[in-house]
């Protein structure tokens, strides 16, 4: 088993698995999010139920430890690259046929979605999940907000034209990532055939587009008004 961590095809193949978990995340997310358009109470119950229980803690584990694992192997796969072309990579080349812009910048891309993820964990799980653990049912005595009141958060963040924008580029980044990323894990995993290699960029470009509507509706719903 020492190949999937020494051997390219090994290292590529865990980025792939993490990743592809990583879109399954983000799609429940977006459903969620947009879920707090529909009904704040309904959303809380949900933020309720993803608090701090047990299950919710595994999965929050399991969350942070397959976006380590991707970043690490993206990391490594990328310094790869570079050390592999040498003193080429600063040579300027013709532009290459069939490759697409997100395909080129995968790491700035990732840099870019980390950097917000980090901005993300601040404003929401450190007010909401990391406060139930800190204090419990004791939060408004130590100075928080209800942490189960996640719709409070959104609302609160999102009135804000300043972050709304930032979290719309985010949301850009991050369709650019999928785009490419969704159909690059399949093709790792052996889906790279003529018939479904096509079928599957296609539908990568299906899953980005749901995933950041369903995200970018959220700020755009706050932003007209809609939620004050």
């Amino acid at each position: 088993m020492s190949w999937l961590i020494k051997s390219s095809i090994g290292r590529k193949l865990i980025m792939s698995i993490s990743g592809l978990f990583l879109v399954l995340f983000l799609m429940f997310h977006s459903l969620m999010n947009f879920v707090v358009i529909l009904s704040a109470d309904a959303y809380n119950t949900i933020a309720s139920l993803l608090g701090a229980n047990w299950y919710a803690l595994i999965a929050t584990g399991i969350l942070a430890l397959g976006f380590i694992i991707h970043i690490i192997y993206a990391s490594i796969l990328t310094l790869q690259n570079q050390k592999a072309r040498g003193s080429n990579k600063y040579a300027v080349s013709q532009p290459q046929k069939n490759v697409s812009w997100a395909s080129k910048n995968m790491f700035v891309l990732g840099t870019i979605i980390l950097g917000f993820l980090v901005l993300h964990l601040i404003h929401f799980w450190s007010k909401m999940q990391l406060v139930e653990l800190m204090h419990g049912h004791n939060y408004a005595a130590a100075g928080y907000h209800d942490p189960t009141d996640g719709a409070y958060f959104i609302r609160e963040l999102f009135t804000q034209p300043l972050y709304s924008i930032v979290y719309i580029v985010w949301l850009v980044a991050l369709w650019y990532h999928l785009t490419h990323g969704f159909w690059s894990a399949m093709q790792t995993l052996g889906w790279n055939n003529q018939i479904w290699l096509p079928r599957l960029k296609k539908i990568s470009y299906v899953v980005a587009t749901v995933i950041c509507l369903l995200f970018i509706s959220v700020p755009v719903y706050y932003l007209l008004g809609f939620g004050a």
